[in-house]
């Protein structure tokens, strides 16, 4: 990057710190806030008058804030006809807006608005001929576009206010984005991310597509992620938690669309589909009318409620087989209820009675007798469905077969209560542990609270988790296996050789 556009980048950020000076007064509005009695993150839990949820953690360890900016949506909210579209957002997010991430916007705007009307005809041909034609158009009137942006001015933005971890990810219901930042530039931050989220400008579209290109591309040769695909297409043949990838399907990826992607960006960005969270050193009663000054002003819009497919029963065991390279391995999983049901909870208890490291039974009886080269279990719980993984690695000359059957056998013990009467006792004071130790982290504090906002319940729901887990007996965990674990499962063989699909 030349001098001359630091230098510039420089100046567009301390105009930014001027324009603060501008802003509205709110010193004297009041903000009512709620609080969950013997939260260890004494949590303030607000919602602006546009709908934005705030989440304030004070943590007075070092002069830092961790924040985060978290949209409710993911990969289950894509379109059916245009999966990847919230990944391929996230990385959009990031090009800046018409005051910064370029040199001049009014002129670079012509050019945008050509490459946005290409790709629409792109995406609507099928002649291979033709389409390598337009994209020839795109790829130069892209190139002409690219003088007038700053690829990274939000990084180096961020750099000046002393930022660390500046970063977004993007899963299956929500999109986060993160950084770490000192405590006496918060104001500075939330300009320049209200900013952001209010008024993006996707440019470099063309670029940054090659990267979703290979981001994919490496996933087609990823073993792992295959299996897991596979897992979630068994176990959710109608739900998007199946049906739907992060990174969206090849045939969608190769025909992009901008005029889409705005218009998703227009329908889920919106402030009552959107949270902040912050935990560190900061006045909460300023921090909230900063943000409310910051954010205040992004409108709300009504948001189309997602219809949850009715998953038919599973009745016998699907079968699975995936190729690839890797080391033969498997999965199994069983569906279950979501994050709002007991299944959660007690599913969260019978994994750790499986699988704790130590002394779960697939520890004791497959890992330590060294009955299986390794095998291990997982919760993996969502808003609508949770399921309950298992994954296993034969020894040398034992069949995935002979592991499938050793790890379902650990189930059946739980389903007899073959197992020590401490041990959900003893479970629930190490979950107790680990969670305090956790809350000596900024960034857990804050994924703690986002995880009541991703999951659309009240953070009294997440606060008290350990509570409702600490009432759960044996019998409980007895009854939940004997009623969900029977033949209701998928199961993927991860064999060794060419995967002709790919």
């Amino acid at each position: 990057m030349t001098k001359k556009i630091v230098s510039g980048i420089l100046f567009r950020f301390a105009l930014f710190c001027v324009l603060i000076a501008a802003l509205p007064a709110f010193s004297q509005k009041k903000y009512e806030y709620k609080t969950v009695p013997n939260d260890p993150l004494q949590a303030r839990i607000y919602t602006l008058d546009n709908g934005l949820t705030v989440f304030l953690s004070v943590y007075r360890d070092a002069p830092r804030i961790y924040t985060a900016v978290a949209v409710r949506t993911g990969s289950k909210n894509d379109p059916s006809d245009n999966t990847g579209l919230s990944h391929y957002l996230e990385h959009m997010m990031f090009k800046g807006t018409k005051n910064y991430g370029t040199i001049n916007y009014e002129e670079e705007s012509i050019y945008l608005n050509k490459i946005d009307s290409l790709f629409e005809v792109y995406r609507s041909l099928t002649d291979t001929e033709e389409r390598k034609a337009v994209y020839k158009v795109i790829d130069s009137i892209s190139n002409i576009a690219s003088r007038y942006a700053i690829a990274n001015e939000y990084d180096v933005m961020m750099s000046a206010l002393g930022a660390k971890g500046t970063n977004a990810y993007t899963s299956v219901e929500q999109t986060v984005y993160i950084n770490d930042i000192p405590s006496n530039q918060l104001e500075r931050w939330l300009t320049i991310e209200a900013e952001r989220f209010g008024n993006p400008v996707f440019r470099l579209f063309h670029t940054e597509l090659e990267t979703v290109y290979e981001e994919k591309n490496m996933s087609l040769d990823n073993d792992g992620r295959k299996v897991m695909e596979a897992l979630m297409q068994g176990l959710y043949p109608t739900h998007t938690y199946g049906t739907q990838t992060t990174l969206g399907s090849q045939e969608h990826l190769k025909n992009p669309s901008l005029k889409s992607l705005e218009e998703y960006y227009d329908s889920r960005y919106v402030p009552n589909n959107m949270a902040i969270a912050l935990s560190g050193e900061f006045d909460p009663d300023m921090a909230i009318r900063l943000i409310d000054e910051k954010f205040g002003a992004l409108k709300p819009r009504k948001l189309v409620p997602y219809d949850v497919p009715v998953e038919k029963p599973i009745t016998s065991p699907l079968i699975r087989e995936v190729f690839g390279p890797d080391a033969e391995n498997l999965r199994i999983g069983f569906r279950l209820k979501g994050y709002q049901s007991q299944d959660a909870d007690l599913l969260s208890i019978l994994n750790m009675i499986l699988n704790n490291r130590s002394a779960g039974l697939i520890d004791l009886n497959l890992v330590q007798a060294q009955k299986v080269l390794s095998a291990s279990c997982f919760p993996y719980i969502k808003q609508d469905y949770s399921s309950h993984i298992f994954s296993g690695s034969p020894k040398s000359g034992q069949s995935l077969e002979e592991v499938g059957k050793l790890i379902l056998e650990q189930i059946e013990l739980v389903k007899r209560g073959e197992f020590p009467d401490w041990m959900v006792s003893a479970i629930i004071n190490d979950l107790k542990m680990r969670e305090l130790r956790s809350f000596e982290s900024n960034s857990s504090r804050v994924s703690t609270m986002l995880n009541s906002f991703v999951m659309n319940m009240p953070y009294e729901f997440v606060a008290n988790r350990l509570e409702r887990l600490s009432r759960i007996t044996k019998d409980d965990i007895v009854r939940f296996a004997r009623e969900n674990y029977g033949d209701n499962y998928v199961i993927v063989y991860k064999r060794t050789g060419v995967d002709n699909s790919v």
